[in-house]
């Protein structure tokens, strides 16, 4: 089916597009490596989805913005032949953008980093006790830095071991914790926070030493500390966590869609990217430690 329909579309960009010859070879080399990609999937059968992971496998494989650029255009053609001789019924590269440069991998931290970094705060501490709470509680959740700032008192359930957080577009979603970050913020609740607010009242759960919520700005500043204490020698954000929270999850296999759901990604092709990530590091593994790498 695929072959005689690569041949119908080629023809029709040879007799109704009149393209030259080149052009066409190119199209024809562009879509045998989408296919390929597709394996037994039929063209009319194929997401956007589908397209935004082949995107990002051309992009893992090393090949150029143009060339990308060119190979999208291809398959665009394809598909939008499909629609106008009535083999399928959407067009799966709608409203998919030519790559202008891609787009880097997320920056992630190994478990190791993680650990190392996890360690840091004293909990002895006031400062200490809450910071290893955020910590924790980022790493767990994979929240947004403006999500856990924000959280409130009544957003946490430690008795049910989950958190109600308001993403982006004002989407609420729910999201479990694990033990670890529970018991963190159980002993900052119990140990720490009310003598942060020092008789102050707010119902923000994070509470910075002005008797208000931490900031941003604040946190920001809390976990580069405590990179460079763990000894972390590149630049990290709390993005960082977020990125490494997904791609552990993706490594250890977890269910793409339950990663979007706790991410809060509306458009699946967006967690996508973490799988990338993943491939990525199977390969260096492999390189490294197969004898014929």
């Amino acid at each position: 089916m695929k072959k005689e329909l690569l041949e119908n579309f080629l023809n029709y960009l040879a007799v109704e597009k009149g393209l030259a010859r080149n052009t066409i070879e190119s199209y024809e080399r562009d879509l045998h490596k989408y296919f390929f990609f597709m394996k037994a999937k039929e063209p009319g059968g194929i997401t956007r989805s589908d397209v935004v992971s082949f995107m990002a496998h051309l992009s893992s494989e090393g090949i150029s913005t143009p060339s990308a650029a060119r190979c999208l255009a291809a398959v665009r053609g394809f598909h939008k032949y499909l629609m106008t001789d009535e083999h399928a019924r959407a067009d799966p590269t709608v409203n998919i953008d030519s790559p202008r440069g891609w787009k880097r991998l997320p920056k992630t931290l190994s478990l190791a980093d993680v650990d190392a970094l996890l360690r840091q705060p004293d909990t002895t501490t006031l400062i200490g006790l809450r910071d290893k709470a955020m910590l924790e509680l980022l790493y767990a959740t994979g929240l947004r830095v403006s999500e856990l700032v924000g959280l409130k008192l009544n957003d946490v359930n430690l008795e049910r071991g989950y958190l109600i957080v308001i993403g982006k577009g004002s989407k609420e979603r729910a999201v479990p914790m694990g033990e670890i970050a529970m018991t963190a913020i159980s002993r900052y609740l119990s140990a720490g926070r009310a003598d942060l607010l020092k008789g102050s009242d707010a119902d923000t759960l994070f509470i910075s030493s002005r008797r208000r919520g931490i900031t941003r700005q604040m946190y920001w500043k809390r976990i580069k500390h405590y990179a460079v204490k763990s000894g972390i020698s590149r630049n990290i954000s709390p993005h960082t966590l977020r990125h490494s929270f997904a791609t552990h999850l993706l490594d250890n296999g977890a269910d793409l869609r339950a990663v979007q759901a706790m991410l809060g990604h509306s458009d699946i092709s967006t967690t996508q990217i973490y799988t990338q990530v993943s491939r990525e590091r199977l390969k260096k593994v492999h390189e490294k430690y197969h004898p014929r790498g």
